[in-house]
Formats: C-alpha cells, structure tokens, sequence
C-alpha cells in the first residue's frame, strides 16, 4: 500500500488516498528466497480515495502496463486502523509526494 495519509478506512477520517499494489506469489517475490531478496514484481494496480466518508475505486491499471509500476524499496511494516477501528499490520507506506506521483502516472484527477 502506498497512502497519502495514515492508513484509516474508517468513514469519518477524512479524505485520504490509497494505491494498493499486489506482488505476485512464488520465488520471485520478495520474501520468496532467503532474506527476502527477489524480485518483487508487480501484478496489479488500484487506487481508491476516501471522500465525503466513502471509499469509491478510483484506478485499475491496464495489466499490460504493470512494467511502469514497482513497489518503493522503502515499504515496511504499517499499522492500518481498519473500517471497525481495530488495528491490524500490512506492509506499506505513507508518502504524499509518491502518491501524487502514481496519481499523475495513472491519469487520476483528485482533491483529496
């Protein structure tokens, strides 16, 4: 995941915006060989946006342009506050410039 803000599907936490990007499974993926070195291919691409206390599906990229996308090597642990309020873990990122950047890449037009 890569969100603008913290991880929140909660409907009254304000506007955010998520890209999640799936990696595919088996020995190319990251984690797949010792230490977690591998190839960390892309497989898919969404992107949703939290406005007006919804989440609505924004982007889904073209499968055949999963090449211009790639996760940041900086992904790590995140702490994401799901739509319930528990709390759960997933591997992530905050970075409103980077979300921005794969806004623009994916042709998305938002205020959030």
């Amino acid at each position: 995941m890569i969100s603008r803000k913290d991880v929140d599907l909660r409907p009254e936490s304000g506007e955010n915006m998520l890209f999640v990007l799936s990696v595919g499974e088996g020995s190319l993926a990251a984690g797949g060989r010792g230490g977690g070195f591998g190839e960390r291919k892309v497989t898919a691409v969404t992107c949703y946006e939290l406005k007006g206390g919804a989440w609505g599906l924004l982007f889904r990229a073209d499968p055949a342009r999963m090449d211009e996308y790639e996760v940041p090597y900086y992904v790590s642990r995140l702490p994401m506050t799901m739509a319930d309020g528990s709390e759960a873990m997933g591997y992530g990122v905050v970075d409103p410039e980077l979300v921005s950047e794969l806004s623009k890449k994916s042709g998305i037009v938002s205020s959030a």
